[in-house]
């Protein structure tokens, strides 16, 4: 695989430390199977939308986005990627750990899902001339070595009049409380070591690099978590997740 400015090496060996365990829904990724419901719906919702305004798909099909193509860039084991597949998209899944997608690339030979896997970057793939109707983009940038350059990257990798969905962490006190210290070594739902807080980024902060990128930013939504009832749930909160849709 061909190196690229945003690749950081200590990351992806990090989570390809632990590729076997992306569909234990009681292992390290726990937290990602409890937060997946609300990040699908979102994503659901926003993008049949905006294609469905556009007269592109029928929202209230069994597969309404059947004939659109979609990017999962950092799949990580697929846990996006199969529901996409299984809503009509065209799926490819792309990170930059090739254990990860052998584990993607077995599960979903296992669901029966078409989705194409591959091992490489962002950076490749805009080489290649590849774009998509959809990239999402979901708990990738505080992992990257360069925001900018691997943003810019994603952003090419658009369709015009297509979508891009960038999930991250805020650079709050609030979320150096919650989701380092109080999930990584008071409640233990994370590794440790799993985020560095230094690389949280500010919703401004984010929605300028996306702007300097060539895109629009529709909506910034925050994802809280609800202890009541121990689950996540969309929300007016940025202070830790948060999620931006942008268009080119």
């Amino acid at each position: 695989m061909a190196d690229s400015a945003s690749l950081d090496p200590a990351e992806v060996a990090k989570f390809s430390a632990i590729a076997a365990e992306w569909w234990d829904p009681a292992g390290k990724f726990a937290p990602l199977h409890k937060f997946n419901p609300v990040r699908l719906a979102f994503i659901r919702a926003e993008a049949g939308a905006h294609f469905a305004k556009n007269g592109q798909i029928d929202p209230k099909a069994l597969k309404p986005f059947e004939g659109l193509s979609l990017l999962d860039i950092g799949c990580g084991g697929g846990l996006l990627s199969e529901p996409m597949a299984r809503l009509g998209f065209s799926v490819t899944g792309a990170d930059a750990s090739e254990k990860n997608v052998r584990t993607a690339r077995a599960h979903a030979l296992q669901s029966g899902l078409p989705i194409t896997y591959r091992a490489t970057t962002a950076e490749v793939l805009v080489e290649e001339g590849l774009t998509f109707d959809v990239v999402l983009n979901m708990e990738v940038v505080e992992h990257v070595a360069d925001v900018a350059a691997y943003l810019d990257a994603c952003a090419r990798l658009v369709k015009p009049g297509g979508l891009t969905f960038v999930a991250t962490l805020n650079k709050t006190l609030k979320s150096l409380a919650l989701a380092k210290i109080g999930a990584e070594y008071v409640l233990g739902w994370l590794p440790r070591g799993t985020h560095d807080w230094n690389r949280f980024i500010a919703p401004a902060e984010l929605k300028k690099s996306l702007e300097q990128a060539g895109l629009t930013v529709l909506k910034t939504q925050g994802v809280s978590f609800d202890p009541l009832n121990w689950d996540w749930r969309l929300s007016s909160d940025v202070d830790v997740n948060y999620m931006i849709v942008a268009k080119r």
